[in-house]
């Protein structure tokens, strides 16, 4: 059994601060099967318990997995002063406190994101000593050759001397390839391909793992990761 405070149930649920949820506890909007609960530090097993907020049962889960199609200009933040943030896209239904990116798309790259609350989650998706493959789309403003592949597969040395691990490359036209990386420096596949003299113009991420880019989710949508879709993360 999990015991979690009411209110706290409560904020993560309906997206409102834990001073928010009090107020409406002592309100009597709040019942546990059946029962008008009062009392702020009521405890209850949120998975099993029947909890319902102003007449509605709530759907309670500790932890949100939001799979997005991220559109270019927007950051891969979960807020700034002045720009707008992956954050931001997210519809009211699915909102909730902490929300983060897992991993940073460049404010100019494009597709498969993951949204989530969930930090030991993100941690293992980003970890180079995971080994979860990331996939991309890439468009160049060159020639690509044949002995890059290579090269990539050996791992490519950045400019100030930095060593990434060995990444797949495959060409599919003279300036357009997929490049799968299994970790996430600064800007890395554009200085990767920066050493061989070429430069990205267009950046689009395919596949974390195995879980691809859904072709039915438009630019700047978002929606709930089903659990076969969180399963596919760590399936390389």
């Amino acid at each position: 059994m999990n015991l979690q405070r009411l209110d706290k149930i409560i904020s993560s649920t309906k997206n409102i601060s834990r001073a928010i949820a009090r107020k409406e506890i002592l309100r009597g909007k709040v019942t546990v099967e059946g029962q008008t609960i009062r009392d702020i530090s009521f405890k209850a097993d949120a998975q099993a318990a029947n909890i319902e907020y102003c007449g509605q049962a709530l759907c309670y889960k500790e932890h949100l997995y939001i799979i997005m199609n991220k559109p270019k200009g927007v950051l891969s933040a979960s807020n700034d002063k002045s720009r707008e943030t992956v954050v931001d896209l997210v519809p009211e239904n699915l909102r909730r406190a902490n929300l983060f990116p897992v991993g940073r798309l460049d404010r100019d790259t494009t597709g498969l994101l993951i949204i989530t609350d969930d930090g030991d989650f993100a941690h293992k998706v980003i970890s180079p000593k995971k080994n979860i493959a990331k996939r991309y789309s890439v468009q160049l403003d060159g020639i690509l050759k044949p002995e890059m592949v290579e090269e990539f597969k050996k791992g490519v040395v950045l400019a100030d001397g930095t060593v990434c691990k060995p990444a797949l490359l495959d060409i599919k036209t003279d300036t357009q390839a997929e490049i799968t990386i299994s970790e996430g420096k600064y800007h890395q596949i554009k200085r990767m391909f920066g050493t061989v003299g070429l430069g990205v113009t267009e950046l689009k991420r395919l596949s974390i793992g195995a879980l691809t880019l859904p072709e039915n989710l438009p630019y700047g949508s978002c929606r709930e990761l089903t659990k076969d879709e969180f399963n596919l993360i760590f399936d390389n």
